[in-house]
């Protein structure tokens, strides 16, 4: 069984900086994705940024040029440096896995970019 836990978020100005981390716990061998998913207030969620056991990485439209997502392969843990922050409101952030034929999902961690 593998458990994801996510923290980090918060408040930010426009142009500004937040950063999340998310802990992957358990069976994490059986893991052949993790990554970062976004949901705006009455939108869909949507992909931010992917990470596959091989080692390739994608990003959505919406982080590239901007994120950064990094992994302690020690800790177990995942990053995501979100950059020049666009103003935007409120989103929630979750971070995902996909272990074994389960889709994982940890808590939602809340970014709210301020003008």
């Amino acid at each position: 069984q593998v458990r994801v836990k996510e923290s980090g978020g918060g408040s930010a100005q426009a142009g500004g900086s937040l950063k999340l981390s998310c802990e992957l716990s358990g069976q994490t061998s059986r893991c052949t994705m993790v990554g970062w998913y976004r949901q705006p207030p009455g939108q869909e969620r949507g992909m931010v940024s992917t990470l596959n056991s091989d080692g390739t990485t994608s990003y959505g439209d919406y982080a590239k040029g901007r994120f950064i997502m990094s992994r302690d392969n020690a800790e177990n843990t995942l990053y995501l440096q979100m950059n020049s922050l666009n103003t935007g409101g409120t989103a929630l952030e979750y971070c995902a896995a996909v272990c074994g034929t389960r889709q994982l999902w940890g808590g939602e961690t809340q970014d709210t970019v301020s003008t």
